[in-house]
């Protein structure tokens, strides 16, 4: 016996995200018109690395053959955004790299100064992503605060 709510045949939780994924490029487009962070804002962003038109060098696949987090802040260039993706320029041990990221394959958002998150759903499995180490480019040593605070996190598993 279930208990009582039917499926539903509209894709409430894909719309979400999806919609949840366009505040990630609404930000990074005021980012990249205004032409930098403003204030002490800066971001960490998670994606997966083999998602559907990512375009990173290969051995940053090869270092993180799951998922990546990025780190926006002092050290980035060449931001380019659309409503698809976008394109960045950051250095990885001081190499220079550019980096392609469809919003679908954002896995989170994090801007640590005003402990703003948002976390996606992963498109893998049911448990969701795997643990990974952080990509640790040239950028900030700063710890996020992790306190529960403007964390907007959205899960749509459904009870069977």
């Amino acid at each position: 016996m279930s208990d009582g709510l039917p499926d539903s045949l509209i894709p409430y939780d894909e719309i979400v995200q999806e919609a949840l994924r366009a505040v990630v490029g609404r930000v990074l487009g005021s980012v990249a018109a205004n032409g930098g962070l403003p204030g002490d804002h800066h971001f960490y962003i998670t994606f997966k690395t083999h998602a559907a038109g990512v375009d990173i060098p290969q051995r940053l696949i090869e270092r993180f053959p799951d998922e990546m987090t990025i780190v926006m802040q002092n050290r980035y260039w060449d931001l380019v955004v659309d409503d698809e993706r976008f394109s960045v320029g950051l250095s990885f041990n001081q190499v220079a790299s550019k980096l392609v990221i469809p919003y679908a394959a954002v896995t989170g958002f994090h801007d640590p100064s005003v402990n703003f998150e948002l976390r996606f759903q992963a498109q893998d499995g049911p448990d969701g992503p795997d643990p990974h180490d952080e990509a640790e480019n040239d950028g900030p040593t700063v710890v996020p605060v992790e306190d529960g605070s403007n964390v907007v996190a959205v899960d749509f598993k459904r009870k069977k």
